[in-house]
């Protein structure tokens, strides 16, 4: 089996910062994978690459398992990152023989959303989601303290493992709860804006392409700007109406999306990501400064997700974003690449302004149709005529 160590090299930090990661040969995760320890707040030591992540027992080989004992060893780490889900029992095991911390992708991306979430709403979603993330765990923990508890020993018979399970049930209720109530709000707030006749744009992508840098151009905003990943975790909506257009519209900018995010993850987050169903236009941002391959993966993520939701696939907008990193002119015609043939698209510099003009004109005429008026409507009464002029000719000719 093809397996590879990549050293890292990092400056200063703190010892209980630094990370070891075993994830998959190809670029693009290991691109990921490691951007998403850094935002999490690791200090990247080792990348450990091999075709087959998961494995029984430890999570990974047993031979791994010795490999990545000494390599902590070696370098200090006090954390190994696992770039997939793991379950409790192998986390264990893999612990007591590296004497370090496993931490999962699912684990690792809950501990992004932890730090990036800053709204009520947000904390809910991400709390949702860690409970998500620990009922199957509790299962398995269920499943071996069976086999050394004795009946009694929480009363009639019950566990403590039970108790703990039945309470994260409870707690899963009373979040779903107000996350219910916060979607009814925005249902609300959907149906009142409709009487207003005000238009919803909402801005999608995936993380880190862009959408935060966007929205502040396009709303005059000032939202924090940041390459991390989920920098933005919570829906920002505001009302705009550009310079040549007094008519306004509003415009949100959502979550980020990223491979392989788990279906109760997207769940969690849904009464946010809810938006885009109702949305009259989405913009779906691109980061086309990236290679060929990393862009067909996360427009393809993008394009599931957006699926899931049950998006209409025309109400959808491609913005490739990040032209002005080209120096070789390929900014100019990046549209023409096969990958986006099925879109359409305009491309954009949303950090220059490249584009913006354009940008808005497209949205503009696109939430706000022109309405007909009366030359355009008797040019296509002519065009009726003409046409059934044209058909008794055929039919003389023919009789």
């Amino acid at each position: 089996m093809q397996q590879t160590t990549e050293e890292i090299l990092v400056e200063g930090g703190r010892s209980d910062d630094k990370a070891t990661i075993v994830t998959y040969p190809d670029e693009f995760t290991k691109q990921e994978i490691v951007e998403l320890a850094k935002a999490a707040g690791y200090r990247v030591q080792a990348v450990i690459t091999q075709k087959q992540v998961i494995k029984s027992g430890y999570g990974v080989g047993v031979g791994k398992a010795q490999e990545l004992q000494q390599i902590v060893a070696e370098n200090g780490s006090k954390t190994i990152i696992i770039d997939e889900s793991v379950t409790s029992s192998q986390a264990n095991k893999l612990s007591e023989v590296t004497r370090a911390e496993v931490v999962d992708r699912e684990r690792l991306i809950l501990n992004i959303f932890a730090r990036r979430a800053n709204t009520t709403e947000a904390k809910l979603q991400v709390q949702l989601a860690e409970l998500r993330y620990e009922m199957p765990r509790a299962k398995d923990v269920v499943r071996y303290s069976v086999k050394g508890e004795r009946a009694g020993f929480s009363g009639m018979g019950e566990s403590a493992v039970d108790v703990k399970f039945r309470a994260l049930k409870r707690q899963m209720v009373a979040i779903r709860q107000k996350l219910e109530k916060s979607r009814s709000n925005r249902e609300l707030y959907t149906a009142e804006r409709r009487k207003l006749n005000m238009p919803f744009v909402s801005l999608a992508g995936y993380t880190s392409s862009g959408k935060t840098t966007l929205f502040n151009r396009l709303a005059s905003e000032s939202k924090e700007e940041s390459p991390k990943l989920f920098t933005t975790l919570s829906t920002t909506t505001r009302a705009v109406a550009f310079a040549d257009s007094r008519r306004k519209m509003m415009l949100s900018d959502t979550v980020g999306f990223i491979s392989r995010l788990p279906t109760y993850m997207v769940e969690s987050f849904k009464s946010t990501l809810d938006e885009l169903k109702y949305a009259d236009l989405i913009l779906l941002l691109i980061d086309v400064s990236e290679p060929l391959d990393s862009i067909r993966i996360k427009l393809e993520s993008c394009r599931q997700t957006l699926n899931g939701l049950e998006v209409d696939p025309k109400k959808i907008l491609l913005v490739l974003n990040k032209i002005d990193c080209f120096e070789d002119g390929r900014g100019n015609r990046i549209e023409q690449e096969s990958i986006f043939k099925d879109f359409t698209s305009i491309r954009i510099s949303a950090k220059r302004g490249d584009g913006l003009h354009q940008l808005r004109n497209r949205i503009t005429g696109l939430v706000f149709p022109p309405k007909p008026t009366i030359d355009s409507l008797i040019g296509h009464l002519k065009g009726f005529e003409a046409a059934d002029t044209s058909r008794v000719v055929r039919n003389q000719g023919g009789g």
